[in-house]
């Protein structure tokens, strides 16, 4: 039996809202009735409409802790309130940690895990004070196993899951705090990682639904964790990973 909730009237606020993984939160958001406010460093072309409604974006880098207290200003004069915080920005380029600079590991880190501090931060004056707000933390795989060639962006998630169960403590009982940990989703920027349809096919098969997941399915577990469902769940860390990854030894497992 489908399960829908009414968010009309309610507010929240998506970082790196315009595109990818972002764009299917949006969506999920957008479709429930929420108002939506996204932010990114630059304004795109085309914005993410439901039932003829768009978000409203506002352009700032989240790594820049007075611009992002600016925006929640912004949004608090505006709203009023605010019922749900989605830190979603982050991402990094495949790169050897040892061949790296120190100023591309330090750009990783402030984009995967201080630009979500300073997101939370900031609105936390906004959340503690609207009943039953709630921030989501999307983290990933990568935060809990090998991340290599993505070193520094996996021990920033790692850094981020750690935030939330603190906050989901230091902010109880008025604000709830959770993460969703994502898997292998398919964006259009997915052929620039895993290559063509054939290679991206192969990589599928490696997680045991059998294929990716789509935006709009991170965005649901993002929904799910902000409703009242979930009106008992703070510091967890939600897998949306299609089962995670086949054991490396099940290929040298003659029955497997």
């Amino acid at each position: 039996m489908p399960v829908s909730f009414d968010l009309t009237g309610r507010v929240v606020l998506v970082t790196g809202g315009a595109r990818g993984v972002g764009d299917g939160i949006v969506a999920t958001f957008l479709e429930a009735g929420a108002e939506v406010e996204i932010c990114g460093r630059t304004e795109p072309e085309k914005l993410r409409e439901a039932d003829g409604r768009e978000p409203r974006f506002a352009q700032v880098d989240v790594r820049e802790p007075e611009q992002v207290q600016k925006w929640l200003e912004e949004i608090g004069e505006r709203h009023g309130r605010l019922d749900v915080v989605v830190n979603n920005a982050g991402g990094a380029p495949f790169a050897q940690f040892s061949g790296a600079s120190p100023r591309f590991h330090r750009k990783i880190n402030e984009l995967n895990f201080l630009a979500a501090a300073y997101v939370l931060h900031a609105a936390h004056p906004l959340l503690r004070e609207t009943p039953g707000a709630s921030a989501v933390n999307v983290t990933s795989i990568s935060a809990r196993r090998p991340s290599p060639g993505t070193a520094v962006y996996g021990a920033a998630k790692a850094a981020l899951e750690s935030l939330t169960t603190s906050l989901a403590v230091e902010w109880a009982p008025r604000v709830r705090v959770n993460a969703v940990s994502c898997g292998l989703v398919e964006t259009p920027g997915s052929e620039d990682h895993y290559g063509d349809p054939e290679q991206r096919d192969a990589v599928a098969r490696t997680i045991p639904r059998g294929q990716f997941a789509s935006p709009e399915e991170v965005g649901q577990a993002c929904l799910l964790l902000a409703s009242p469902l979930a009106s008992h769940v703070s510091g967890a860390v939600l897998n949306v990973d299609g089962g995670g990854e086949w054991p490396a030894f099940l290929q040298h497992t003659p029955n497997a």
